[in-house]
């Protein structure tokens, strides 16, 4: 498997829902189109939040895994 290398990384642990979704699209917004982002999450709601966002916008959700109680998501600006 090939590693992703971020263009920027997004902590989000310890917010809960709206504002890991509000903070990644605040986010996604400053990169430019094929640029990727890693966020960090701690609310398990975050793993469908961004998975639903991503389709909804058109980004591109290349990867979402689980470290330990921290999610870890890779989106490339569509």
């Amino acid at each position: 498997m090939t590693e992703v290398k971020e263009d920027l990384t997004l902590d989000t642990k310890g917010l809960s829902c709206p504002m890991p979704i509000l903070k990644l699209k605040k986010a996604i917004d400053g990169l430019k189109s094929g640029q990727v982002l890693k966020m960090l999450a701690s609310d398990p709601g975050s793993v469908a939040d961004v998975k639903a966002w991503a389709e909804k916008t058109g980004h591109t959700l290349l990867s979402s895994s689980q470290d330990g109680a921290i999610y870890v998501f890779f989106l490339k600006k569509s």
